[in-house]
């Protein structure tokens, strides 16, 4: 076993390390991680690394939803600068082969197995939904000698089995099992799922790709304090949506729109719901982890009332404008600018690759319009290029709107007379399409989902290359355009936890999941004594 430090207090040999070069580094970004660039160090140099746990104390842990994520991702990004150093480099060639893969898999290799992981469920979507958008898979399937055969979905059935992560399992139900015996190994392997550990383990799987992932990318690596505090409080939506937009919602949605498209796509030639659900089980569950995880580890996630105040909180958020020595929990244009401050110290090469990796959500467009009713089978790329003129058009239509708003605030009548033009305008286009050109209900369902990956990555292509944007006078649209798309996600993640919160039930059962049968009684009857409290000052203010 390889390991390098574990956790504070560190006590190191002084005079061993003086002599040997000291123990920082000379950059303020690689001492982020110190301690194990310290136990590195030690090693390189001829020394070895104990543990002695002479008493054992209660020392502050992460004990919170939002903590521990917020530790996950800092170690996750002190892994990608280790990636990158010459301490990991050195160390990988003077290891023997047995401790050199110790070291791996107890550092850079676990975060690299995790990126590859997810990377594996964005390559299958994606090429199963080229498949089914190219018809290659419907030719396929439709082959007599294929459809006699059922390789192929033996095939898929095998790699389906290992989808839902029986091979991560196996460790974990060996390791108890030799500790405390197999049958004690699957009781304790049923009561965790039970309270929902996949959930949260499915969770912290995208918190680890997204850091480690970002730090490879751009070397965005910072400290990010945890606090250790009281742990049991209700956090608000707009805070969860702080700190997981990014790293969850945004990925959660994307794998959404590909699951969706590619069960559409999929009907069109095969009748039973079986085969797909089958494929694609597991990343469903991957989906609601990623977007909901958050929110059921949220004490008091499901009140009504906290959900009230949730969502007025996250109004007057996304509403309040940025500013110099304006915080990002304050404005919603602050934390844009915060979450953007990774590819201002970006070089080229990450600035391409970012690109390059945007260039993924033109697909969607690509393969969806020659699908439309409208487009009647037709694989001519005029219709490629009208669906661009529709978007750009749609785009100039929206500045149009927001800029007379802006500049007509104080003459109603102006504004009024503007949106009833746009209004009569987008209604006479439609009309026409659908009585001329044949447009269906189901084509402008299938326009949202192709046009919206296409104006997300625009923004994200505006975010890289802001200077140009600026000097061309585009980067307030840019800015607009992104505060659409946070009130679009933020009103689809928002909309289940408001339903959901109508039924008492459901805050009763996450209380029951999240907290023992006596806190969550004595959680019950505080909140109980509170409304009370609340109810009794409201009728003394009535009477005074």
């Amino acid at each position: 076993m390889v390991r390098f430090y574990y956790g504070h207090p560190d006590i190191f040999d002084r005079i061993f390390h003086i002599t040997r070069g000291g123990i920082g580094k000379a950059s303020r970004v690689i001492n982020y991680g110190a301690d194990i660039y310290a136990g590195m160090n030690s090693t390189l140099r001829g020394g070895y690394i104990t543990h002695h746990e002479y008493i054992q104390v209660g020392k502050g842990r992460d004990m919170g939803m939002n903590q521990l994520s917020l530790f996950e991702a800092k170690v996750a990004g002190g892994n990608g600068e280790q990636t990158f150093s010459r301490d990991v480099y050195r160390l990988g060639h003077c290891f023997d082969f047995f401790r050199m893969l110790s070291f791996y898999f107890t550092t850079v290799g676990f975060y690299l197995s995790s990126m590859v992981i997810v990377l594996t469920v964005y390559v299958f979507l994606y090429g199963r939904l080229y498949l089914v958008m190219s018809g290659l898979e419907r030719e396929i399937l439709e082959n007599p000698g294929v459809h006699q055969s059922m390789a192929l979905e033996e095939a898929l059935a095998t790699q389906s089995v290992f989808q839902l992560g029986l091979l991560l399992v196996l460790p974990m139900v060996m390791e108890i099992g030799l500790e405390k015996g197999f049958c004690s190994a699957l009781c304790d392997f049923i009561i965790m799922q039970l309270q929902l550990a996949s959930v949260f383990f499915a969770f912290q799987l995208g918190t680890k790709v997204h850091y480690f992932g970002k730090t490879i990318l751009h070397g965005s690596c910072k400290y990010l304090a945890t606090g250790r505090g009281f742990v049991v409080y209700h956090a608000k939506f707009s805070e969860n949506y702080r700190q997981y937009s990014r790293s969850h919602f945004v990925k959660g949605l994307e794998l959404v729109i590909l699951l969706v498209l590619y069960e559409v796509h999929w009907h069109t030639y095969r009748s039973s719901n079986k085969f797909y659900l089958f494929i694609t089980l597991s990343m469903w569950f991957l989906v609601g982890s990623w977007l909901f995880a958050p929110f059921v580890f949220n004490p008091s996630g499901f009140d009504w009332q906290k959900t009230v105040d949730d969502w007025t909180d996250w109004k007057r958020w996304m509403g309040n404008r940025g500013g110099f020595g304006t915080l990002p929990y304050r404005s919603w244009e602050s934390w844009w600018d915060e979450e953007r401050e990774h590819l201002k110290f970006s070089n080229i090469r990450g600035r391409i690759l970012e690109i390059i990796l945007v260039f993924r959500f033109f697909i969607y467009q690509y393969g969806i319009v020659y699908h439309l009713d409208i487009a009647h089978r037709s694989k001519n790329t005029v219709v490629y290029g009208l669906s661009w003129l529709v978007l750009v058009t749609t785009l100039l239509v929206l500045k149009m709107v927001s800029m007379g708003g802006r500049r007509s605030g104080a003459e109603f009548q102006l504004m009024f007379w503007i949106k009833a033009l746009v209004f009569l305008g987008f209604m006479s286009v439609m009309t026409v399409l659908f009585v001329v050109c044949g447009l269906t209900i189901s084509d402008l369902f299938a326009c949202m989902l192709a046009f919206l990956p296409t104006g997300w990555a625009i923004l994200l292509i505006g975010q890289v290359c802001r200077p140009l944007f600026k000097a061309i006078g585009l980067w307030d649209s840019v800015k607009e355009l992104a505060r659409a798309y946070e009130y679009i996600m933020g009103l689809l993640l928002f909309a289940p936890i408001a339903i959901l919160s109508w039924f008492p039930f459901v805050s009763k059962f996450q209380t029951r999941l999240l907290f023992n049968q006596a806190f969550s009684r004595g959680l019950r009857i505080s909140m109980i004594l509170l409304r009370r409290k609340d109810r009794t000052k409201t009728f003394s203010g009535k009477s005074t």
